[in-house]
């Protein structure tokens, strides 16, 4: 394999921060004109890395794998640094096939679902540990550093606290680049909380899975399900169970920074992510407030409510925290 894969760009020790801001792979099932038509918006958009792939169901083809590679060539050329994700739920050999095509690409960062594609990629290409891997520790991370990792995500319902503890800013663990691995947080998206053999939104149709025509394509934005006193309480995707709420730190530099964090990930939704994507910029890399900017979501049609529980180390559903977080000595 080629070291240089695993380089990322030198920054000046004087040089302001700069926060990497990374977009998701889309989690919904949208036509294909529409996901074509967000990737293009995506090419002139202040996101510096774009997630690309199907992550939730194998059914879902609107976009094939040699379109997902065209399409990742094109963002490259745009200026993208482009990540090629794994279905989070692997089950069949024509998902294996796809994970080895991924590593027989000439130069592609791979985001591993899960640890099949641990297993297949292994040393071949840079590899993104992703929210599903359960990194739980210091050593955890310790031992999968030598896989080829350059970068993970750690798991959702981990508080920044926590995140400190198991790549921390003083001792970071150094992965093949010869660079700490990066650390990358969910900033913003509804939580994917579990995965199914099972398709919920098949069972809420009352059809068969392998025959389901594709119900999801009505829900762009996920199903969202209430408790029987009537709040919101998960959104059906699929295979996937995710959190009613949404998640964001938008207000959380500071949480973030001392938590040694050095991207932000922001997950798609329908409607105003490009405005939500601007006001993380504007926020994180253009010294603005971030009173009253998430208050004009709702209107562009950003799902709600905002939560950020997990991050403080508190429930998931709880709302966006409005104090800095304390870390440890």
């Amino acid at each position: 394999m080629n070291d240089s894969a695993f380089s990322a760009p030198a920054t000046s020790s004087t040089a302001p921060r700069r926060w990497g801001l990374t977009v998701g792979p889309v989690q919904y099932l949208w036509p294909r004109e529409r996901l074509l038509a967000f990737y293009a918006q995506l090419a002139d958009s202040p996101a510096d890395c774009i997630v690309l792939g199907e992550v939730v169901c194998a059914r879902r083809r609107e976009l094939r794998l040699d379109d997902w590679l065209a399409l990742g060539r094109e963002l490259a050329q745009a200026g993208k640094q482009v990540v090629h994700a794994t279905q989070t739920l692997v089950e069949t050999e024509a998902d294996l096939r796809q994970i080895e095509r991924l590593g027989a690409e000439t130069d592609p960062w791979v985001e591993a679902g899960d640890a099949s594609a641990l297993a297949l990629l292994q040393g071949r290409v840079p590899l993104v540990l992703g929210p599903h891997i359960n990194i739980y520790s210091h050593r955890a991370l310790q031992e999968h550093a030598d896989l080829g990792v350059v970068r993970w995500v750690p798991p959702l319902e981990l508080s920044l606290q926590a995140v400190a503890c198991i790549q921390p800013p003083e001792r970071p663990v150094v992965g093949w680049s010869g660079r700490p691995i990066e650390t990358e947080v969910w900033a913003f998206g509804r939580m994917p909380l579990s995965f199914s053999a099972r398709c919920f939104t098949a069972r809420h149709h009352g059809v068969p899975k392998d025959r389901c025509g594709f119900p999801c394509l009505d829900d762009p934005d996920g199903r969202l399900v209430r408790s029987g006193e009537g709040e919101d309480f998960l959104v059906l995707n699929g295979t996937q169970t995710q959190s009613a709420g949404v998640h964001c730190l938008l207000g959380q530099a500071k949480a973030l920074a001392a938590a040694g964090v050095q991207r932000l990930r922001l997950s798609p939704s329908s409607n105003g992510f490009a405005q939500v994507l601007a006001d993380f910029d504007a926020v994180f890399n253009g010294g603005a407030s971030p009173q009253g900017r998430s208050a004009a979501w709702a209107g562009l049609g950003v799902p709600g409510p905002l939560v950020s529980g997990y991050a403080f180390d508190r429930p998931g559903m709880a709302a966006t925290a409005t104090s800095p977080l304390e870390m440890p000595a």
